[in-house]
């Protein structure tokens, strides 16, 4: 069983720094109480004052969770177990509870160690009257190693991930004492997702440029954004095929141009020698096209829905 859940162990780290997620300032701060304090400054906790051991973040799809646990596995020194339902749900009986067992018994042995479970709504859903048997052994033993007698878990963090907390079971809701809603990023964090994708790629999009991009792009998750930047960097690319004349550059590669150009050549890009070829920057205008076409993937009722969850349950970030 050890060897089925050594997969889980991420050995390579993702390199992802806390820099590297914009805005979510609220979820950093508690993210590195629990992962970063306790290893490098454990004088800060006594008997009394305990770093957190289960940490919930829920929110919207696309919004940076899972980039967050990248973050944490970076700057993590110990051991980052990233579990999904496929590594702990066997189809023989009795065997999911004793993977599931196993992998707490194997954080332990390692601690300081981090268990994330992405979708953590798939395997503790809430319990019902019809529910499958073996569904319901698998809850329990989560609710026993999380939080059960004679189970020691200093050292262990539980960090989940879920877009539905509504769907979670009470007792696990429970078991995660810090409940961190990661919502849409604001204008400031928006346009710093794509200066940081965008600004890698030779470009000509002023400083002011970026916040404007951010302000214009109202109700769109990380992951949408990612999207709207790789669209604008492909038009420079679409130019290039679509070109039917190219002027040398100083350097004495050749660029597309228009076709009124004096300098330009005719030719089309099958015609230029690719080692000449050089891509134009991305322009502000790319930008605005891209979020012209590419649409916010989040429903706003869903957001308001976990507005909701977070007054009744949650911490808001």
């Amino acid at each position: 069983m050890e060897g089925a859940l050594s997969s889980a162990i991420v050995e390579i780290s993702p390199n992802v720094s806390w820099d590297d997620v914009s805005g979510l300032e609220f979820a950093k701060e508690g993210l590195k109480e629990a992962v970063v304090l306790p290893i490098k400054f454990p004088q800060l906790f006594d008997d009394v004052r305990q770093p957190w051991r289960g940490i919930l973040m829920y929110g919207p799809p696309g919004t940076g969770k899972s980039f967050l646990a990248q973050a944490c596995a970076t700057e993590c020194e110990g051991t980052f177990f990233s579990i999904s339902s496929s590594d702990l749900v066997s189809k023989w009986m009795g065997e999911s509870e004793r993977l599931i067992k196993q992998l707490f018994t194997m954080a332990r042995e390692r601690k300081p160690s981090i268990i994330f479970i992405d979708e953590i709504d798939s395997l503790c859903g809430q319990r019902s009257e019809g529910e499958n048997d073996s569904a319901r052994r698998i809850k329990t033993e989560f609710l026993v190693q999380m939080q059960g007698v004679g189970n020691n878990n200093d050292g262990v963090l539980v960090l989940g991930a879920t877009n539905v907390p509504w769907e979670l079971d009470q007792a696990m809701r429970r078991r995660f004492q810090k409940r961190i809603m990661i919502d849409l990023p604001e204008a400031e964090a928006r346009a710093g997702i794509m200066r940081k994708k965008g600004s890698k790629t030779k470009n000509t999009v002023a400083d002011d440029d970026w916040i404007m991009l951010g302000q214009a792009s109202e109700g769109y998750s990380g992951s949408d954004l990612a999207n709207v930047v790789n669209e604008a960097l492909m038009f420079p690319v679409r130019r290039c095929q679509s070109a039917k004349r190219f002027k040398p550059t100083p350097e004495g590669g050749l660029i597309p141009t228009f076709p009124s150009d004096p300098e330009g050549q005719d030719m089309t890009l099958m015609q230029v020698p690719p080692e000449k070829l050089v891509c134009p920057p991305v322009s502000t205008d790319d930008f605005m096209t891209a979020l012209q076409r590419i649409k916010p993937s989040v429903n706003m009722d869903d957001v308001q829905q976990h507005h909701d969850w977070t007054a009744e349950f949650g911490q808001d970030s």
